[in-house]
């Protein structure tokens, strides 16, 4: 997990990189999406949005398949730990104005960021 602390500064919707970063993570991959539409320049901004979109519409995905499947339906519960623990870091992290990548998701969406 790597993490690379970055200058408070404005992102192109007006709001400081910090806040809109952690916004992005506010409704999940729904936030997520919103600022990756709207946000023009701010590299910080597009990671953290789609990191949110990997992540929690990852996490949507498998607690949808794993609810369909009785014998599995019990790890539900992990899943919606694991959904808050990652919720709650990363809007920490971003709001701290770090670069905080989940392994694997992170490095997805840095060169989604980097296209």
């Amino acid at each position: 997990m790597g993490t690379e602390q970055q200058p408070s500064k404005k992102s192109s919707t007006g709001l400081d990189e910090n806040i809109a970063g952690l916004l992005t993570y506010a409704l999940g991959w729904l936030t997520g999406i919103i600022f990756l539409v709207i946000e023009k320049d701010s590299k910080f901004v597009k990671f953290h949005a789609w990191q949110s979109i990997i992540t929690f519409g990852g996490l949507m995905v498998i607690t949808i398949v794993v609810g369909f499947i009785p014998v599995i339906r019990i790890f539900s519960g992990i899943l919606s730990l694991v959904s808050l623990v990652c919720w709650v870091l990363l809007i920490y992290k971003a709001y701290q104005g770090e670069m905080f990548k989940l392994p694997v998701i992170g490095d997805m969406a840095e060169k989604q960021v980097n296209k």
